[in-house]
């Protein structure tokens, strides 16, 4: 391996622990004897990330098999494994049949309406009969880009080999682990009786060798849930999910545990909550406001046997007077160094009140109501003391703005007010007159710079979209345009004056071609980035054109550029480490200077607003607080590294995978602002990233790439957003006759989205009638083309 490949794992090794969430424990582990019994599909089926932009062309992954192995474990059931091996196949065979069904359904070809799908877990029966005292069972699941999970046996709901094994084996063995490799919620309702339980979520690189250092205690899992598992019935269905035209966002900004604590439903595991191999005493020691800023002093002491980490969370309730407000919002979190026995830890958490206040859209307003703000602290959202009382004497206008979208015609859900643990000795008086009030100016005033004013229509054209010239057709479905760097997702246009921006895709690390050589022509992949899971899926003559149209290496030195696959998204939030986030970004940072990515095409911070969601494992959370605070401190890592930048995404309401090229979200302008934009506005605040791409989806009836109310007024006047605007790939072959049509590249770029992604000799055609035609003027391409240039010259 190369130099910074060691020191990359090496630097996310120490981390993964704090990744992963141990939900149950009866003090059987961590153990010393390494004779094991291994079961279930993640053994050697190990899943590190998800499908689509999340796959990253690491040197080598080391699955769960390999890692015990590599630990000094002595694996007892390879026959087990090797049978189950013989049933994935036939499982894979059937499964191929289904899409071949589902493709003539939907009139497409096979590897079109493959796209997205995922295999669900087969039934089978293979005796368990190994005599061993320790013994685990890997249940893995994979989603990814294209499309969601579904409510069957073998994605969100377990087997019936799944239940029927897991429940005997906990039954049989002396020391059993329930091990959950997956990138979102399964339903554990059928086997919640097990006794130790461990979401070891999906890792990246070493998450095999990661798993054997927790069984054995050399690591001790950190990380609390970022979303709330429970039975799959028990989650909201206010709102729709799946619809091909319109999603209604009807649950308004009852949202995760939001709706959970304020209705008082029982959940499995509550949002925030995780525990560990040793016990923590929570002691509050301290709260002050100094004007508007929160700081609660806590002390946590390790009163276990094994060093470890907690996690503090500060949860606030506000009052509910004209507003309904959820029962409690998380406000803040901070995390403990590494404790032994009996150390102890001062830990304080701050937070801002005007970040907490709540959108009244009648009167255009961010704001605080007067009356009783009730602080708890604990260690999950359903484990508080009540810290203090926060009195504000009246109400206060924080933020004047204008409401931007339109309204539905329904009515959010409303929730009702707890009102219990009201009782404290500590109440604290908050002066209205402490807060400073902001009214939003949206007047524009666009800059047009001499170096764009002197380019041909041509060149202004060109620099509004992505370097086109570039392979089209499939190899802008799976996001791999680029020229200069091998498997690159795309490129910004050069010309003499300006020098183009390599872009990488990736949320798990960069994804770029692992394998490419040199000729006098340039740098070509030495094969497609073409997932090998849609390949199979091909006829054979798109398969050979594939190959004709690949070029070939010769006598050519074949040459490697191996990137970090870091963990998903989720798994990342799951750390509750401000400290992890930026180390990682810093990583990815360094890999953009070794091999020349000006912008990473990532983090993503779309909220969880469904466990169903597809692409949620890239997505942090389902609180918005939570996302933003990681994705700023990623952000800060990777930005750290003079000319690199990240690209936040999918602005905005980006939740459902079905038809996302032209599904609408219709939400309203409350739940908007205080769910699905929260996260990308403090990420903007504390990072300030260099670029933000639109999502795909429509909202409120107009795409958010096409909504100058979007760019305009919320991201460049409301968030103070200084960088790029980019939509996502837009891929004219993924047109599909729905409801709403794709967004086109005049629409996008009048709306002033500074730059149309990935682009296309007809994107081009179509936009140079557009501008003899009048439908667009070249000022609104230079206003575009101005914005581009100055982030550009930062990143080169």
């Amino acid at each position: 391996m190369e130099e910074y490949e060691k020191n990359h794992l090496e630097a996310i090794y120490k981390y993964l622990p704090e990744c992963m969430v141990l939900l149950k424990s009866n003090g059987d582990f961590p153990i010393k004897d390494k004779d094991i019994a291994l079961y279930g599909s993640g053994v050697r089926k190990t899943i590190k990330g998800g499908t689509g932009s999340g796959e990253v062309n690491s040197r080598f992954f080391v699955n769960i098999e390999e890692g015990l192995k590599n630990k000094g474990f002595n694996i007892k059931t390879i026959d087990w494994l090797d049978r189950y091996d013989k049933e994935y196949i036939k499982n894979k065979k059937r499964f191929k049949k289904h899409l071949k069904i589902v493709a003539k359904e939907k009139k497409q070809m096979l590897f079109i309406a493959s796209m997205g799908e995922v295999m669900p877990e087969g039934e089978y029966n293979i005796p368990i009969n190994v005599e061993c005292d320790n013994a685990i069972y890997v249940l893995s699941r994979i989603s990814g880009e294209g499309a969601d999970r579904r409510l069957v046996k073998g994605d969100v709901y377990l087997t019936g080999t799944e239940i029927r094994d897991i429940n005997y084996l906990n039954n049989k063995y002396k020391r059993f682990m329930l091990v959950l490799n997956v990138g979102g919620v399964v339903d554990l309702s059928q086997v919640i009786n097990v006794k130790n339980i461990l979401l070891l979520s999906q890792l990246g690189v070493e998450t095999g060798n990661a798993l054997a250092d927790v069984l054995l205690g050399n690591l001790n899992p950190s990380g609390k849930l970022s979303t709330t598992w429970t039975n799959p019935n028990d989650y909201q269905n206010i709102g729709t999910f799946g619809d091909p035209n319109d999603t209604l966002y009807k649950e308004g900004i009852y949202v995760g545990y939001r709706y959970f604590d304020t209705l008082n439903k029982n959940v499995l595991f509550p949002f925030g909550y995780g525990l560990s191999y040793t016990k923590f005493e929570i002691n509050i020691l301290d709260t002050k406001v100094d004007n508007t800023i929160v700081n609660i002093k806590v002390n946590v002491k390790n009163i276990g046997k094994y060093t470890g980490k907690e996690v503090i969370e500060a949860y606030i309730s506000k009052p509910n007077n004209r507003l309904d407000n959820p029962y409690q919002d998380l406000a803040g979190f901070s995390k403990t160094k590494e404790l032994k026995p009996n150390e102890d830890e001062d830990l304080i958490i701050s937070f801002d009140l005007t970040d907490i206040s709540s959108y009244d859209k009648e009167n255009m307003s961010y704001i605080l109501e007067s009356g009783k703000y009730i602080l708890r602290v604990g260690n999950s959202s359903r484990d508080t003391k009540v810290a203090a009382i926060l009195e504000l004497d009246e109400d206060v206008d924080i933020k004047r703005v204008k409401n931007l979208f339109k309204s539905p015609d329904f009515d959010d859900f409303k929730g009702f007010n707890r009102n219990d643990d009201k009782d404290s000795t500590n109440v604290i008086k908050i002066d209205s007159r402490a807060f400073k009030k902001e009214k939003i100016n949206y007047e524009f005033n666009y800059e047009i710079l001499d170096e764009i004013k002197a380019l041909s229509d041509e060149d202004l054209m060109k620099i509004n979209m992505g370097l086109f010239n570039a392979q089209g057709g499939i190899k802008s479905v799976v996001g791999e345009s680029g020229v200069k760097v091998p498997g690159a997702a795309g490129e910004t246009y050069n010309t003499k004056s300006i020098k183009g921006v390599v872009m990488s895709d990736g949320p798990q690390g960069l994804r770029i071609a692992r394998d490419y050589f040199v000729d006098k022509k340039g740098v070509h992949s030495s094969s497609s980035l073409i997932p090998e899971s849609m390949k199979e899926y091909m006829p054979w003559y798109i398969r050979l054109f594939l190959f004709m149209m690949t070029p070939k290496r010769g006598k050519n030195e074949l040459l490697h550029q191996y990137t970090t696959a870091i963990p998903i998204g989720t798994a990342i939030a799951q750390s509750f480490n401000k400290d992890l986030a930026y180390d990682i970004g810093n990583i990815i940072g360094s890999e953009m200077e070794i091999f020349n990515i000006g912008l990473w095409l990532a983090p993503a911070l779309n909220i969880h607003r469904s466990i169903l969601c597809g692409r949620n494992f890239e997505y942090y959370s389902e609180d918005p607080y939570l996302s933003g605070i990681i994705a700023a401190n990623m952000t800060k890592g990777v930005q750290s590294h003079k000319g690199c930048g990240v690209t936040i995404k999918h602005f905005l309401c980006n939740n459902q995978e079905y038809n996302r090229y032209v599904n609408n979200s219709v939400v309203s302008e409350r739940a908007i602002r205080e769910i699905y934009l929260r996260g990308f506005e403090i990420a903007i605040k504390y990072s300030k990233p260099k670029a933000v791409m639109t999502s795909y989806n429509l909202l409120n009836g107009i795409h958010t790439s096409e909504n100058n109310k979007v760019n305009d007024y919320l991201l460049r006047s409301e968030l103070k957003h200084e960088g790029i605007i980019m939509t996502d790939w837009v891929v004219k072959m993924m047109q599909n006759e729905y409801k709403y049509k794709n967004a086109s590249i005049i629409n996008v770029l009048k709306a002033h989205s500074d730059i149309f992604m990935p682009g296309s000799l007809s994107d081009y055609k179509e936009l140079a009638d557009g501008l003899r035609t009048g439908l667009i003027t070249r000022e609104d391409l230079e206003i575009n083309a101005s914005r581009l240039y100055k982030v550009v010259k930062e990143l080169i």
